[in-house]
C-alpha cells in the first residue's frame, strides 16, 4: 500500500487540476497466506494481494458519482476522479449521501500491530499436526475434510477533500478444523471448531483441536428425537447466528428501505425478555481484528442495541442518521449504495434472573451447538425460522447426540422467551456471546 500521505496529495492535485472540490476515498489492501491440508498432504496454498480504492465525487449540483479501482497511482487516481465525475450527472437526486460529519473527528491512534508473517512451510506444518492429532482423537474420526490455517495483514485508509485522513493495519490468523467420523452401520458425524488471534504464535492452535474431537466424540452415540416442545439452550455461535440473520432489527438502512423487522417507532419498545443486552462494538478488546473507523471515516463506537430487553437504538451510516435524525455510529461500508452491517456483537446480562438454570441439573433440555442452512431457512422480512441444527438432548449433565432435527420458531417470540442467560462468554467470529437458555421451541425430529 503506498504511503496514505502521498495518496491524499496526488489525489488533491489530480482533484484541482479537474475542477473538483468535492471527494472522498476509502481504501484498503488485504495480504491474505492460508493452507489446507488433506491427509499428511499439503491440499491448497493460496497467497493473495487484493487491494482497492473507491472514490465518490460531487459536482457542482451536489450529485454524487462512484467508482472503484484497483490502481492508485497517480494516473490511475487521475482517472478514477475523473470517470467519478463523470458518472456524478447520473447520480440520485434524492438523499445524495454526504461526508460523515464525524470523518474529521481525531480518534486515538492505534500502534500499527503488524506482525511478520511466517513462511507458507510453517503453515502447512502446524496444519498437518494438527490434522494427524485429530485423526489420532478417536478411531471413528477419519478425515478432516475442511481445514485451513491463515495469516492476514490488512491497511484500510479514509480521506476526503475535507481534510480527513485515516489509517490503520493489522494483523491476524486463524484456525478451523472440522472432522468426520465412519462407523460401521452409523451415519457419520461432525463437528468443527475456530480459533482467532493477532499471531501464530498466539493463536490457541491446542484448544482449536481439542474442542474439534471433543464436540465430534460427544455426536457418535446419536439417537432420534421425537418431535415436540422443548426448552432450549443455544450455544454462542448458534445464537449469534440467528441474530445476525435477523439483523435488519437494527440496521438503520433496511429500516428506511422498509425491509425491516423494526419501524422508527419502536425505540424505547421492550422487543426481547429483560435479561437480554446486546451491544455493537467493534472496539471491545475480544474484536481481534477491531476496526476504528467504518468506510465513511465515521469513527466506531459501542453501541446499545437492546438494553434490559428494550430496543435502544439502530445502526447508521452518515445518510440514514441524517434521516432518522440520529447520530452516525461507525456501521457503514462505501460504494454506489452506502450499505450498513454490524461490526462485533457483545450479549451480555445485567439482570438477576428470577431463577438459575444449570446444564448439570435440566432434563430433557435441548442444546443447540450450530444451526444450519441458514440463506434457505431464515424468512428475515416474516421474523420466521426452520433450520437444521447440531445438538444433543441433555439430561442432568448427561449429553445424547441428536440424530438429525429441526429447530422452528419466531425469532421476536424467542427474544421474549429468554429464561436465563449464563455468564460465562464465549468468543465467536460474530462476537462475544454466553449461552442463552429459551423457555420452549418447536423441534421436528425424524
Amino acid at each position: 500500500m503506498p504511503n496514505i500521505n502521498e495518496i491524499a496529495n496526488y489525489a488533491k492535485e489530480n482533484a484541482d487540476k479537474l475542477g473538483i472540490k468535492k471527494f472522498d476515498i476509502y481504501g484498503s489492501t488485504v495480504d491474505d497466506t492460508s493452507v489446507q491440508v488433506d491427509k499428511g498432504e499439503p491440499k491448497q496454498v493460496k497467497a493473495s494481494n487484493r487491494s482497492g480504492v473507491t472514490v465518490r465525487v460531487w459536482n457542482e449540483d451536489n450529485t454524487m458519482g462512484v467508482t472503484s479501482t484497483t490502481d492508485v497511482d497517480p494516473k490511475g487516481l487521475e482517472l478514477a476522479l475523473k470517470t467519478a465525475y463523470e458518472a456524478s450527472f447520473f447520480g440520485v437526486k434524492e438523499n445524495v449521501p454526504d461526508f460523515s460529519p464525524e470523518a474529521t473527528i481525531p480518534i486515538p491512534d492505534k500502534p500499527e500491530n503488524k506482525i511478520p508473517q511466517v513462511p507458507v512451510a510453517e503453515l502447512i506444518e502446524k496444519l498437518l499436526v494438527a490434522e494427524k492429532e485429530l485423526l489420532t482423537a478417536h478411531p471413528a474420526i477419519k478425515g478432516v475434510p475442511y481445514n485451513s490455517l491463515a495469516q492476514r495483514d490488512i491497511d484500510r485508509f479514509y480521506l476526503n477533500s475535507d481534510g480527513a485522513l485515516r489509517k490503520e493495519s493489522h494483523s491476524l490468523a486463524s484456525i478451523y478444523l472440522y472432522s468426520k467420523t465412519e462407523e460401521e452401520g452409523k451415519k457419520p458425524r461432525s463437528a468443527g471448531a475456530f480459533r482467532i488471534d493477532h499471531s501464530l504464535d498466539k493463536l490457541d492452535i491446542n484448544g482449536c483441536i481439542k474442542e474439534t474431537a471433543d464436540k465430534t466424540i460427544s455426536h457418535l452415540n446419536y439417537e432420534k428425537i421425537t418431535s415436540g416442545k422443548y426448552r432450549i439452550v443455544f450455544s454462542p455461535e448458534a445464537f449469534l447466528s440467528l441474530l445476525g440473520a435477523f439483523s435488519n432489527l437494527f440496521n438503520a438502512q433496511s429500516i428506511l428501505d422498509k425491509q425491516s423487522l423494526s419501524t422508527p417507532e419502536d425505540i424505547g419498545k421492550q422487543i426481547a425478555s429483560p435479561l437480554l443486552s446486546v451491544y455493537d462494538d467493534a472496539l471491545h478488546p475480544a474484536n481481534i481484528g477491531a476496526e476504528s473507523f467504518d468506510g465513511e471515516g465515521t469513527p466506531t463506537r459501542q453501541t446499545s442495541l437492546i438494553e434490559n430487553g428494550i430496543l435502544k437504538s439502530f445502526l447508521h451510516s452518515a445518510g440514514t442518521a441524517k434521516r432518522l435524525n440520529a447520530q452516525p455510529t461507525g456501521n457503514a461500508s462505501i460504494g454506489a449504495k452506502v450499505s450498513v452491517s454490524p461490526n462485533f456483537y457483545h450479549v451480555f446480562t445485567t439482570a438477576t434472573p428470577e431463577e438459575q438454570f444449570s446444564l448439570e441439573t435440566a432434563e430433557n433440555v435441548i442444546l443447540i451447538d450450530d444451526v444450519r442452512a441458514l440463506h434457505a431457512g431464515v424468512k428475515s422480512l416474516q421474523g420466521s425460522f426452520s433450520l437444521p441444527f447440531d445438538g444433543w438432548l441433555v439430561n442432568k449433565g448427561v449429553k445424547t447426540s441428536i440424530e438429525s432435527a429441526t429447530i422452528a420458531g419466531d425469532f421476536l417470540e424467542l427474544l421474549k422467551s429468554i429464561i436465563y442467560i449464563e455468564k460465562e462468554v464465549e468468543l465467536t467470529p460474530a462476537g462475544i456471546c454466553p449461552r442463552i437458555w429459551v423457555n420452549e421451541l418447536a423441534i421436528t425430529g425424524e
